[in-house]
């Protein structure tokens, strides 16, 4: 049989989800910063879309740390405003960025733009791939010794981050090998389902909701 923590480590694993979260914030920061400017110089759309995205992973992981100092303070409580007013900027966010990915690859499909080169999305995707799941490693840790819910709900969700890297890795593999230029536009349009699929969860967050993520 496990034994329950006590009170100093539930403190201190309440504290390492705290830091985990401003982590994941200064991560996705500094990712969305080098994605974009490496896009703009290289016109990649994927990577363009993939920087969008981090920077609002940031907006997300700032309702999660609101979640974590709510949760470690008075557990069983319901989001605060501040949180399902994150969640609802963050939903908004998605689904924006959803729709200017759609309208600017298929511009790009009918114009036959091409990017000049993919290998930074290769080199940022790989990172950003071990960067995460490390990071829903420790988060599932966290969340299955305080046998916290939202903890492990936001775990499993930090797993679209991952699935996204996925997409601009095969899309900026594919192009770098082949040249194939219509595959950029593909990936964009390839990362449009999983920013659809966040902004959805957002605001069944906010509302209250269950949402894929905490099925899982």
């Amino acid at each position: 049989m496990t034994s329950l923590p006590s009170k100093t480590d539930v403190e201190r694993y309440y504290q390492y989800a705290l830091w985990l979260g401003y982590f994941t914030v200064f991560y996705n920061l500094f990712e969305g910063l080098v994605s974009i400017l490496f896009s703009v110089n290289d016109e990649t759309l994927a990577l363009f879309g993939f920087g969008v995205d981090s920077f609002i992973e940031v907006l997300s992981g700032i309702g999660i740390i609101a979640m974590i100092l709510r949760i470690r303070h008075n557990p069983g409580t319901e989001r605060s405003q501040f949180e399902r007013t994150a969640l609802r900027i963050t939903g908004t966010s998605f689904y924006i960025l959803a729709v200017g990915l759609a309208v600017t690859a298929v511009i790009n499909i009918l114009s036959g733009h091409t990017p000049e080169t993919t290998l930074p999305g290769i080199i940022i995707s790989l990172i950003s791939i071990a960067m995460m799941w490390a990071l829903v490693a420790a988060k599932r840790k966290v969340g299955r010794t305080l046998d916290s819910a939202p903890i492990l709900a936001d775990a499993n969700c930090t797993l679209v981050c991952i699935y996204m890297s996925l997409v601009l890795l095969g899309s900026s593999l594919i192009y770098q090998l082949t040249g194939f230029g219509i595959v950029d536009s593909l990936g964009a349009l390839g990362l449009i389902y999983f920013s659809v699929q966040e902004g959805r969860e957002s605001f069944e967050k906010a509302a209250g909701l269950a949402c894929d993520c905490e099925d899982e």
